[in-house]
């Protein structure tokens, strides 16, 4: 457990488990601790190293905003700081969306990608979540004290009173628009895309993403000689909240990065 500096950030990461490499990347909030079982059940086969980004957690915030873009970064030069080859690249949510730019800017660090929980451009989002984005900011971190999002970041985080500065950066990247479409589908890492099957993106825009990966787009054969090399898991009885805590997500995982390359 400790820190990397790059881009200028205090990075935070802790490393669990031995084997391959597998980075983690939390949701919006998140601290490491809110992974819960899944960060053990994970480094049982794998070296886990789960980071903390930009103002999350231990990392204290930086002289900048919150970008997708240098989220992607920062994990990019922490595989590399970490003497990386490659890595497998795992992101939940907020996480996800600094996996896919990882991806996208650095492919020559992501071995494999998985992407859970978040739509390929921000109207993927259902708009009752994209009106709660738009509330994020320091009257909403106020009013989120009493949660455990904010009792996990208080017991870590190196200045408590940068919760309403994280808020509002958060809320000001998440009503920023973007569409990746086009840079997705240029994705050379062999990728799954995981959703609950009552996520915060509906199963339409589902679909559009994986389809821009190659798949769902022909009969696979009676062989699976047809299919291509991307993958969807669709976690049922889940939302958006609580996927992370599927019992079947550890062996999905795990069957997907142990394909051979």
């Amino acid at each position: 457990m400790t820190y990397a500096e790059v881009n200028g950030v205090s990075l935070w990461y802790e490393e669990h488990g031995g084997g391959e490499p597998l980075v983690l990347l939390h949701g919006g909030f998140w601290t490491v601790e809110l992974f819960g079982p899944l960060l053990e059940t994970l480094a049982r086969r794998r070296r886990v190293i789960a980071v903390e980004l930009q103002g999350h957690g231990h990392t204290p915030d930086a002289d900048r905003p919150l970008r997708y873009e240098t989220l992607g970064d920062d994990v990019a030069a922490l595989i590399r700081h970490l003497g990386l080859e490659r890595a497998d690249v795992f992101g939940y949510s907020l996480g996800a969306g600094t996996a896919l730019r990882v991806a996208i800017q650095h492919p020559d660090v992501v071995r494999r990608l998985i992407v859970m929980s978040t739509p390929v451009r921000r109207t993927g989002w259902f708009p009752e979540v994209r009106a709660g984005m738009a509330q994020i900011g320091p009257e909403m971190a106020e009013g989120m004290k009493a949660s455990p999002l904010y009792a996990a970041y208080e017991r870590v985080a190196p200045r408590v009173e940068d919760w309403p500065v994280l808020a509002t950066k958060l809320g000001e990247m998440l009503r920023r628009d973007y569409d990746w479409s086009a840079e997705a589908a240029r994705i050379t890492a062999p990728t799954m895309l995981v959703y609950a099957d009552a996520d915060s993106v509906p199963p339409s825009h589902i679909a559009e993403f994986y389809a821009l990966l190659g798949g769902g787009l022909r009969d696979a054969e009676w062989d699976g000689s047809k299919r291509g090399p991307n993958r969807l898991a669709i976690l049922p009885g889940r939302t958006h909240y609580d996927a992370t805590a599927a019992p079947t997500l550890p062996s999905l995982v795990e069957e997907f990065l142990s394909l051979p390359d």
